[in-house]
């Protein structure tokens, strides 16, 4: 996970505009920093975990997965059913 603790200037601006203690918005901004974290790959392979244990079948799985990719903050290609494939199964 990120440290954001050499962010000061962050830390402490949060904390006074939100009334938070500086050791609170220091674990949430790592907590976030360390969810935005993750590869499109690592993404693809959690998600398709996730949604295989509500019982959904993989084409509607894929589907989810290539709408949810459009709205995650890294930068991910347009990806093909066969391609969600590739990166869950090899």
């Amino acid at each position: 996970m990120k440290q954001v603790t050499n962010d000061l200037e962050l830390v402490q601006y949060l904390s006074q505009t939100r009334g938070l203690p500086i050791d609170e918005v220091t674990r949430l901004l790592d907590e976030m920093l360390g969810f935005f974290d993750e590869t499109c790959e690592q993404f693809v392979q959690r998600r398709h975990k996730e949604l295989q244990q509500t019982g959904q079948s993989n084409p509607a799985i894929y589907g989810q997965i290539q709408k949810e990719l459009r709205q995650r903050r890294f930068v991910a290609p347009g990806l093909s059913e066969r391609q969600i494939r590739r990166i869950i199964y090899g």
